[in-house]
Formats: structure tokens, sequence, C-alpha cells
């Protein structure tokens, strides 16, 4: 497994040296990508503890549960939370792609190495399956190389976390394709009071008219609600659904995706048995 994890960690296009990144989305992401060199980051049996009381946490954060490809370096001090270096790309596309070049450039711009950080936190979705699984796979295999836990958290949620405070109840809702929607509802004070679900826009019944997420923007006429930031998660958002975890010192839960429905591939049927008359 760790010879597994360190292949991985060595396909990260290093031997390409710098990576153009560009604009595939509505989001701006830096011009360039710079890898860190093959061997820098190390591999260990041994896991970091997390440790209350450092005077900062460095958490990367992960998710690829949307079309956003996003990476992040946040460091927790107390009940603080300050991004350090983060990268997103929005390509539906790309999440395989990016995601690694992310995390490198992310804790390249926040003056750190993968060595440095203290814990991860990935988005488990709700979220189409090829997608959310290159995350996934890429937080699992850089925590069991550096030795350190890897929180899962609901990117509902984190999407959640962001919406800034008011009055009112509000959705999430993030694109499940097929003219389909991934959803939860949540009191004023952020908490999740249903779901997460996956439905057709149409047959989502409910009372209240303000909603996040990309969701949100593709289907507020089906919907009736006035759409609110964020779009995305944002890493942030991910580390502070995460946080009481992380300063608690509780051991993560399983790394679980919710992927809300069977992915659209199926293993083919039996083939016809073919008899002479």
């Amino acid at each position: 497994m760790v010879a597994e994890a360190q292949g991985f960690l060595r396909g990260t296009g290093d031997e390409r040296g710098e990576q153009r990144v560009g604009h595939r989305g509505d989001l701006p992401v830096s011009d360039s990508i710079s890898t860190l060199p093959r061997g820098s980051v190390p591999c260990s049996n041994q896991a970091k503890t997390l440790v209350v009381g450092w005077d900062t946490v460095l958490v990367l954060a992960i998710d690829t549960s949307t079309p956003a490809v996003t990476a992040g370096v946040v460091a927790l001090e107390g009940g603080l939370v300050e991004t350090r270096g983060e990268r997103v790309t929005v390509d539906p596309r790309a999440h395989g792609e990016l995601i690694t070049p992310h995390a490198l450039a992310a804790a390249e711009a926040a003056g750190v190495t993968l060595k440095d950080l203290d814990a991860i936190v990935a988005g488990v979705g709700p979220g189409p399956f090829t997608g959310l699984r290159a995350g996934m796979a890429t937080a699992a295999a850089l925590g069991h190389a550096l030795g350190i836990p890897v929180y899962p958290v609901c990117s509902l949620d984190a999407l959640a976390a962001d919406v800034p405070p008011g009055d009112n109840a509000f959705l999430v809702l993030t694109d499940a394709r097929r003219r389909e929607v991934y959803w939860a509802a949540y009191d004023a004070a952020g908490q999740r009071t249903d779901g997460p679900h996956v439905q057709r826009p149409a047959d989502l019944e409910t009372e209240v008219k303000v909603a996040a997420g990309d969701g949100a923007l593709l289907y507020a006429d089906a919907l009736g609600v006035r759409p609110v930031e964020p779009r995305f998660p944002s890493p942030a958002g991910l580390v502070k659904v995460a946080r009481s975890a992380l300063l608690g010192k509780e051991p993560p839960a399983p790394l679980t995706p919710l992927y809300l429905r069977r992915p659209d591939a199926a293993e083919p049927a039996a083939p016809k048995r073919v008899t002479a008359p």
C-alpha cells in the first residue's frame, strides 16, 4: 500500500516541470503551477498525531464533488480559519488531471510543503461518481503517504458553512446531472435539517426561497428560489465543517463517498444462449 501511494504521488506531472492551467471556467486560477521535485513527499507508516496546543494546524482541503476542482491549504488557529493558498479550476472533465497539481500548488502558495501538513479534509459529496472519487482517492493516498488523518465532510455542509449569516433558513443545491440536483436544507444558523437527497427540481417541494450552490443558479426559476453565494465548496468551508473534530483530536470517520445513486456504468448482462431449432 505504501509503494502504491508513492507511485501515486510520483505521477503528479513533475517530469513536465511547470504546468500551464489558465482559465477553464469562471473562477480565475494562476497562470502556472510549479510542481515539487520527485521524491519531495516523504512516505511513512507512522501516523502523525494531531496535537491540540500547536500554534497553527495546517490542513489540506480537497473537493471534487462539483465541476470545480478545489484544493487549498488552510490554517486552523483555535476557532479561526485562514486560507493560506488555494487553487480552483472549473472543469467537470479535469478532476483526475488537476487535483494533485492543485494540491501541490496550494501548498507552494502557502509557503509550505506537503510534509508540513497536519491533516487533510476531503469533501465526500454528494457528487457524480467519476469526479468525486478522484478527489477522495487523492486525499486517501496523500493521507497514507504522509501519515496524517483524513477527515470526510459533506460537501453540501461545506457550502452551507460559507453562506453569510442571516435570519432565514436556506437550501444548498448542486448539479447532479440528468436534470437533477443534490440538495440539503439548513436552518438560519447553518445546521442541516434535511438531506442530503438527489431529486428533480420540479419534484422538490419546499417553502424555502433562498439557496446556495451551482444547482440554485441552474434551476432558480424551476425552484422559485433566490440564488446566493457560494457557488462551490471552498477550502475554508470544508475546514469549518471539520473544525470541532480537528480541534477535539477525534479519530476521523471512514472515508465513504455520498453517491446517493448508482453510477451510470453497469456490468453487461450475460449473453443470450442461442440454440439450434
